[in-house]
């Protein structure tokens, strides 16, 4: 049977030119037959206006193709806290996470709608989130070669044309495409405020360590590849201090969650310093070529990001319980 109605929910920062193009977006989609659609904005400690226009659109009663709009406040800066927020809300039965820089896809709600009812087992459900390219971005980021970089500037989350399950063992999706059941979103748990953005930093990982958590839990995730939303493009996020910055952060992120990297000292293991060696050794002898200086110089963050990112865990080891001292994880 399909849902009734379903929540599309926003986070946001400071970001209302870019809400407005995603509100927009949903504006423009028809909710499938027989369901009612609903936006749902947390308004993250917001100074630029956000919640003064908000406040006009909800007053303007139902928008186009019968959506209603709501909003709270949330003065706790950070991401995970807007979440966790929106976990003590009214919500419909099926909610659909999107980020406030992205655009829905004509088909994204369909497509959500459509794979909860055949698959009523799943709690879960994700999609593809591709860059929204106009053309103006630089050739390198569409490279294929061995210097392509990674992470790309805009993230890109897409497996292709066939549904499928996804297990606890990856890939495993962002927050920016996702879709959850109302029950499983309080089943799992909240949020951990230590991981994601605060204001607009390049922290993240809260949505990918709730999504692990839950599989973990025994919750079921699909990916439907119809569920299509398209991420802004930032002009800011082609300089290189912006790559390096991110690789920091997303590698950080990375070696903080895996369970499998060895913490058992003080001091980073020796296989990270040597990796941190190379990649200076290799990014002094590629000076001469911007392709190959470029993709090093991420490499180096990286490297540096992952080094950080060991530290993290070791504190969370000892905060949690699993290392001497005992505490509450943050």
């Amino acid at each position: 049977m399909s849902p009734q109605a379903f929540t599309v929910a926003i986070c946001t920062h400071n970001r209302l030119d870019l809400l407005r193009r995603t509100i927009q977006s949903i504006h423009a989609v028809q909710p499938p037959l027989g369901c009612r659609g609903e936006i749902l904005v947390v308004a993250n400690a917001c100074s630029d206006g956000t919640e003064e226009w908000l406040a006009d659109m909800s007053a303007c009663g139902v928008g186009p193709n019968g959506w209603s709009l709501r909003h709270v406040r949330e003065p706790a800066l950070g991401k995970a806290h807007a979440l966790n927020r929106l976990r003590t809300l009214e919500t419909a039965e099926l909610i659909a996470f999107v980020d406030d820089d992205h655009r829905v896809d004509p088909g994204y709600l369909p497509s959500l709608v459509e794979a909860a009812e055949r698959h009523p087992e799943f709690g879960l459900f994700c999609g593809r989130i591709v860059p929204d390219w106009d053309g103006r971005e630089p050739a390198w980021v569409h490279d294929t070669g061995p210097y392509r970089l990674y992470p790309l500037p805009v993230p890109r989350f897409d497996l292709g044309d066939e549904e499928r399950p996804l297990g606890v063992d990856g890939p495993c999706p962002g927050g920016g495409n996702l879709a959850v059941r109302r029950e499983v979103l309080h089943r799992v748990g909240p949020f951990r405020t230590g991981f994601g953005p605060v204001g607009h930093n390049l922290g993240g990982a809260e949505d990918i360590e709730w999504v692990r958590r839950a599989l973990a839990q025994g919750e079921r995730l699909r990916y439907v590849p119809g569920m299509v939303q398209y991420h802004y493009v930032d002009p800011a996020r082609f300089r290189l201090a912006y790559l390096m910055k991110k690789s920091f952060e997303r590698s950080a992120s990375v070696v903080r969650l895996d369970g499998s990297m060895p913490s058992d000292g003080i001091v980073p293991p020796g296989f990270m310093w040597i990796k941190l060696l190379d990649r200076l050794v290799r990014l002094a002898v590629s000076a001469p070529d911007a392709c190959k200086r470029r993709f090093y110089a991420m490499r180096l963050a990286g490297a540096l990001g992952e080094m950080h990112g060991y530290r993290l865990r070791r504190r969370d080891e000892r905060f949690s319980g699993t290392g001497k001292e005992k505490n509450r994880l943050p």
